[in-house]
C-alpha cells in the first residue's frame, strides 16, 4: 500500500450522473463516426471571470539552483477584487464572437439571450458557409441562464441544432478544458488596474491563439469522451489512461497487439511517424561539450524559470540530453518557490 492524497474533483457523482456522462459520451462518438465533418460545424462556449491580478499556479514559480543556494521565496497573495466577465465563443479555426459583461450586470436570462443574438450575427459575418446552410451545432454547458425557457424558446425558432453536455463535467466542456486555461495562464502573475486593461490583454491573449490550437482542442474533444467511457463514467482528469485502452475501444478486435502498440507509441513520441524501420545513418552527433554546456548556462541565468522544451529549441539539443547537461554538468535542480506571509 502507499498513501495518496485525495483528488479534488468538482462534484462527487453518483451512479446516475456517471452513466448520463458515458451515455453522452458514447452517443457523440458515434455521431462523429457517422459524420467525420461534424466537430467542424460545431460553436462553442462559455464565461469566465478575468482578475486584474491571479495568482501564479505551482507549474509557473519553479526555478533552476545550485545545491548550495536557498530555495526561492514568495509572499502569499490572493485574487484582486478587480475583474470583468468574458464570454467567448468559438470552433475550430478560431474565435467566432466575445463579448464582456457591461459593469453592474449580472448573467441572466435576459442579458444571454442577447449574447446569443450576437453569436447568430458573427456567425453571419465571420462564418457564411455555416450561416447559409444553417447546419451548425451550438454547444454550451447547463448554467442557469443557459437552460432558461427564453433561450429554449429562441435556439429551435431560429432552427439552431443544440450538442448535449453532461452536467458536472468541465472536462467535457472545451471552454474549460482548453480555452479559458490558455487564455488565463499567461496573465497570471501580471497586474493590471483598470477594467480597460484586463479587456485589453484579454483580446491579446485570444489573438495570440493558433488555429492549430483549435484544431487540436477539438481532436482532444473527441479522446476526452473516450476517456470518459474509460473510466466509466467518472472524472479522469490526472488518471493514468493507457494508450492501449482507448486503442482498444477505438478499433475493437482489429487493434494490434500490446508490444507492438508500446514500440510504436515509442516511436511516435520521438517524433517518427512511418512505422516501418528507419534506415542508419551512423553514429548521432555528440553535443554533450562544453559549448553547448555554457550555452544552456546563459539561457538559464538569463531566465531562471525556462523550461527543457525552450531550452531545446534555443540549442538544438533534444528535451532528454538538456536535462541530463543541467542535472549532472551544471548541478541544477528546478525548485517551486516557498510560500511565505
Amino acid at each position: 500500500m502507499r498513501r495518496v492524497a485525495a483528488k479534488f474533483v468538482p462534484k462527487l457523482l453518483n451512479c446516475d450522473q456517471k452513466q448520463h456522462r458515458m451515455n453522452i459520451a458514447n452517443e457523440m462518438l458515434d455521431s462523429v463516426r457517422d459524420d467525420p465533418n461534424l466537430l467542424q460545424r460545431v460553436i462553442t462556449g462559455d464565461e469566465a471571470w478575468v482578475y486584474g491580478y491571479d495568482v501564479e499556479t505551482k507549474t509557473q514559480s519553479p526555478q533552476w539552483k545550485l545545491p548550495h543556494e536557498p530555495r526561492p521565496k514568495k509572499a502569499r497573495q490572493v485574487r484582486s477584487n478587480v475583474k470583468v466577465l468574458l464570454t467567448v465563443f468559438f470552433d475550430c479555426r478560431g474565435v467566432v464572437h466575445h463579448e464582456f459583461l457591461p459593469q453592474g450586470r449580472t448573467v441572466n436570462k435576459e442579458y444571454y439571450l442577447q449574447v446569443m443574438r450576437n453569436l447568430r450575427e458573427a456567425i453571419r459575418q465571420k462564418r457564411p458557409g455555416l450561416w447559409k446552410n444553417k447546419n451548425w451545432l451550438l454547444h454550451h454547458d447547463n448554467a442557469p441562464a443557459h437552460t432558461s425557457l427564453l433561450v429554449r424558446d429562441f435556439v429551435p425558432k431560429n432552427n439552431t441544432l443544440m450538442m448535449p453536455q453532461p452536467p458536472y463535467s468541465p472536462d467535457l466542456a472545451p471552454c474549460d478544458f482548453f480555452l479559458f486555461p490558455k487564455l488565463k495562464r499567461p496573465m497570471k502573475g501580471r497586474r493590471y488596474a483598470t477594467l480597460d486593461e484586463i479587456k485589453t490583454a484579454s483580446k491579446e491573449e485570444l489573438k495570440k491563439i493558433f488555429k492549430n490550437d483549435f484544431l487540436k482542442c477539438f481532436e482532444d474533444w473527441k479522446n476526452r469522451w473516450q476517456k470518459c467511457i474509460i473510466s466509466h463514467g467518472d472524472y479522469f482528469e490526472g488518471d493514468k489512461i493507457e494508450t492501449l485502452d482507448l486503442l482498444k475501444l477505438a478499433f475493437g478486435n482489429e487493434n494490434v497487439n500490446k508490444s507492438t502498440t508500446f514500440r510504436w507509441f515509442s516511436r511516435f513520441k520521438n517524433g517518427m511517424e512511418s512505422v516501418k524501420d528507419e534506415k542508419r545513418v551512423g553514429r548521432p552527433i555528440l553535443h554533450r561539450n562544453p559549448e553547448k554546456m555554457s550555452q544552456i548556462s546563459n539561457l538559464i541565468k538569463e531566465n531562471p524559470r525556462i523550461g527543457l522544451r525552450d531550452i531545446e529549441e534555443e540549442t538544438w539539443i533534444s528535451k532528454s540530453l538538456v536535462g541530463l547537461i543541467i542535472k549532472e554538468d551544471l548541478q541544477l535542480k528546478k525548485t517551486p518557490s516557498k510560500i511565505c506571509p
